[in-house]
């Protein structure tokens, strides 16, 4: 990315912004919910990515050690590895904008899975200037990375549950610019994911329901001003899934997943008193407030809904389509469909989906117009 001025992605500037500038700074009245690291928030593989970013309550797949990892032991195959590549921002021509991730599970026996993961997201190369434009500061490379580690474990033949330790690092912009005596740095900090799937029958057909607690972990920082900190998106999900096998070598899974961040809103910047309750309320506090009327968004607005289906025919090839909307309307009430498809050659499966280009400006997606892939290989 040769300028930032030049370029203007959305998204860069909706990290740098948020991180940069104190809540007093901001000049917006608007109640959203912002929170660092959104990477987070970006579902990684492209078999959910085709549908719609569903999956919660789906039937097992490899790419669920990076959502509900308590399906993991219903996997068939001992073990396996995948890679995903998702480009970032496509539309506006940018290639070095991008998130990728890999992972591995294992069986440790009949009961339970062991499994980790890396999700990595490049913002690319920023060349900065001044305000003026006229002094070319030094280019950076914006970078943010998430390494997870978890165990799933069946309780019985219906209830199973999955536990993940993550370690978060973001690094958007290092060092001091200008007069100031802020000193920005990294931000490091901590989570874990809770999750369970429940199955109607062994066989894994009819119904099946899924529900994820995710990014429950501290606060970060970003300069040596440790007083206003942020929060990550902690998000509860819920997923019901549906699989009617047809005949023998054909059937069909329709799902849902509804999602809402635990995150309370930005406060009303022009009240002192609101803003330092933002901040120094408690991360299990900020959990229950945002669920409140006068701390949280209107149950209307904050709920994200996921629906999609699948096709499969012998375990070989399968079809994919899904829809998503996001009911927030201080964000445009973003919606879109996606397509996706996949195949299975021996021990090898590879994931395909593209997000049909909807919106303008603030409702465009940056996944708009792209292909995403993703391969598993199992062991």
């Amino acid at each position: 990315m040769k300028s930032i001025f030049k370029y203007k992605p959305h998204i860069i500037f909706t990290y740098l912004l948020f991180v940069l500038n104190s809540a007093q700074a901001q000049t917006t009245s608007l109640k959203l919910q912002s929170t660092a690291v959104p990477f987070m928030m970006i579902s990684p593989d492209a078999r959910s990515g085709g549908m719609g970013n569903l999956s919660l309550g789906l039937t097992a797949e490899a790419n669920d050690l990076f959502g509900n990892t308590a399906k993991l032991p219903y996997l068939k195959e001992p073990k396996g590895f995948l890679i995903n590549y998702t480009p970032w921002l496509k539309d506006l021509g940018l290639s070095d904008v991008y998130l990728a991730s890999a992972g591995f599970y294992k069986h440790l026996n009949e009961q339970s899975s062991i499994n980790t993961s890396l999700r990595f997201f490049s913002l690319g190369n920023i060349d900065f200037t001044d305000e003026s434009g006229s002094t070319t500061l030094p280019s950076q490379r914006p970078s943010e990375f998430s390494y997870d580690i978890g165990y799933s474990l069946l309780l019985n033949d219906k209830l199973s549950i999955g536990a993940t330790l993550r370690y978060i690092h973001s690094k958007l912009v290092t060092g001091s610019f200008g007069a100031s005596a802020i000193n920005y740095k990294a931000g490091n900090t901590a989570a874990a994911d809770i999750s369970m799937f429940y199955k109607q029958h062994q066989d894994l057909h009819g119904l099946h329901f899924g529900l994820l607690l995710s990014n429950l972990g501290g606060k970060i920082s970003y300069s040596n001003e440790t007083k206003n900190k942020y929060y990550i998106p902690a998000n509860i999900g819920f997923g019901a899934g549906y699989l009617n096998k047809i005949d023998a070598d054909n059937s069909v899974e329709f799902g849902v997943d509804v999602n809402r961040l635990m995150v309370p809103a930005s406060p009303d910047n022009t009240n002192v008193e609101s803003v330092n309750q933002y901040f120094t309320q408690s991360v299990i506090n900020s959990y229950f407030n945002s669920f409140s009327t006068q701390y949280g968004m209107p149950f209307s607005e904050s709920l994200k809904l996921s629906v999609g289906a699948e096709y499969n025919y012998t375990n070989r090839f399968y079809l994919r389509g899904g829809y998503f909307v996001d009911n927030n309307k201080s964000l445009g009430n973003m919606q879109y469909f996606t397509l996706g498809t996949s195949f299975q050659y021996q021990q090898s499966k590879f994931n395909i989906s593209y997000l049909v280009p909807s919106g303008g400006g603030i409702t465009k997606n940056p996944l708009s117009n792209t292909l995403r892939f993703g391969s598993i290989f199992f062991f």
